[in-house]
Parts: C-alpha cells; structure tokens; sequence
C-alpha cells in the first residue's frame, strides 16, 4: 500500500461540487498519526510502521504499552495500528502524519466496526425468506426451519446461518472517492458511507480496486 491514516468518523453530510451537484460525504478526522514504530526488511523481514492515534491517559494503559510507547519516546496513545507503507523506509520513529497525506481525487479504501445491531432472527440477519403467512404457516414464519441434519451426521455443521449477535464486525468499503481534505483542520470528506458509529474508528488507505 502507498498510503494510510488512522481517523475517527465524524458523521455525513453533503457538499456541492463546481457544478452545483450534491455531494454526499462522510467526514473523517484523519491523524495527526505518529510513528510508534519502524521495521525494517533487514531486521524483521519487510518494511512497515506502527501508527499512534490520539491521545490517552496513562492509566488507561498497561504496563506493556506503556513500555512501548515510552521507548518510542512517544505519548500514550489510543489506538496502533501497523501498515506496509510504499515510503515506510523513509519513515523514522516520531515522525507525524497528517490529514494531508492524501488529497482530491484519491481513491481509498476505509475500514471500521459495523453498528451493533443485538440479536436477529435469520430474516434480518442473512435475508432468508420468511415462510407463507397462511394456511398452517403457524406462529414460525420467521423461524430458520429445519436444520437438515438426521443421524448422520448427528450435527449442524459450523457455520449454518442461524439467529445472533448482528453487526460489530470488521467491513471495508472500497473504492471511495475522496472529495475534500482540509489539512489545518485534520479533515478528509469521501464519497458515501463508511462503517460504523459517530465517533468510530477507521483505517483509511489507498484502494486496490482503482480502475
């Protein structure tokens, strides 16, 4: 991957291009990332750095990560996160990046945590048919049915698409046009939805789906 950031979802709205078009958008508070980290292809086999995103308080971190980051000479921080980056043997520990390492007309691909949705049925969890609502369907119209499994093999296989926990899940949504970047700011707008709550966690990094 050429680039990557750490950010946070701000929430949506819309912006009008030159002209005059609506243009829905997701607006992300992209770093400032610090550099926690650097391996190198000589000592660790490839090439690649940790980002640090947003600060925390040191009692909100163990004794490990305090050791980390200290001996990166770094803040505490929230969030790391590791990327193979195309410049990352020109990277050093401590260095910064910003909102501005991507800019208009960019393509990314961002990565979040899905909205928690509770418990669900199969009808709203995987969009199984529900049965016919009339003669004898009786009160299992939403149920999965049946499971299929007779004495062999005595068992429903891992994996059957059965009621629970929706949602809280990693999703990526590729392809996404960045539209604007406000550098002073932090802030990066991209075309349409991205994963997630107000407030979550993103990874943004340059697609690998570009036409």
């Amino acid at each position: 991957m050429k680039k990557a950031i750490i950010g946070r979802k701000v929430g949506m709205t819309q912006i009008f291009d030159e002209n005059g078009k609506v243009i829905p958008v997701t607006v992300i508070e992209a770093g400032p990332c610090v550099v926690v980290q650097k391996k190198t292809a000589e000592k660790d086999g490839y090439s690649a750095v940790q980002l640090g995103f947003e600060d925390v308080a040191e009692r909100k971190l163990n004794k490990p990560e305090l050791g980390h980051l200290a001996k990166a000479s770094v803040a505490p921080k929230r969030i790391l996160r590791e990327f193979r980056l195309e410049n990352s043997d020109e990277l050093n520990v401590g260095d910064v990046l910003k909102a501005d390492v991507f800019a208009e007309g960019d393509r990314v691909d961002v990565t979040g945590t899905s909205k928690g949705k509770g418990y669900a049925g199969v009808v709203k969890r995987w969009g199984q048919a529900k049965q016919r609502a009339s003669h004898g369907g009786g009160p299992v119209h939403r149920k999965p049915g049946a499971m299929g499994a007779n004495s062999t093999p005595s068992r429903v296989f891992p994996g059957k698409r059965l009621p629970g926990h929706m949602g809280v899940e990693r999703v990526t949504v590729a392809n996404l046009d960045v539209v604007k970047v406000d550098a002073e700011k932090n802030l990066i707008a991209v075309r349409g939805a991205v994963p997630g709550p107000k407030g979550g966690v993103v990874f943004l990094k340059n697609t690998t789906k570009a036409l």
